[in-house]
């Protein structure tokens, strides 16, 4: 009989997170191309890099401290660009809930690294 192996949450974690994104981009292709559906689904990629800024903000500790602040760059770019392209393709609609969230969510991991640095 084999011995099971340990869970690593980490792995876990991840392999959560990819599935759960990965879903999200395969049915966003089922979304209508007008009005708010179709806003989401153009904004896709601009969604699932966010949540893998988030991610990866979350793990920051994990580098060393000139790995840090590289990294703290990219990510300030990355949601910059990301955020901007959201809110350019939105205009002046509001943000469905979930996607302000997010926002609100990857940009709070970004201060609170930059005020750990």
């Amino acid at each position: 009989m084999t011995e099971a192996q340990p869970l690593e949450p980490d792995r876990l974690t991840w392999a959560v997170l990819l599935a759960r994104w990965t879903d999200f981009a395969r049915s966003a292709v089922a979304l209508p191309e007008v009005g708010e559906p179709g806003l989401v689904r153009r904004s896709v990629t601009d969604i699932i890099t966010l949540q893998a800024v988030w991610f990866a903000l979350g793990q920051m500790d994990e580098l060393s401290s000139a790995e840090q602040a590289l990294g703290l760059d990219r990510a300030g770019v990355l949601i910059r660009r990301h955020r901007d392209a959201i809110k350019t393709r939105f205009g002046d609609k509001p943000l469905p809930e979930d996607l302000q969230s997010l926002l609100d969510d990857v940009a709070g991991a970004y201060q609170h690294q930059k005020d750990l640095s």
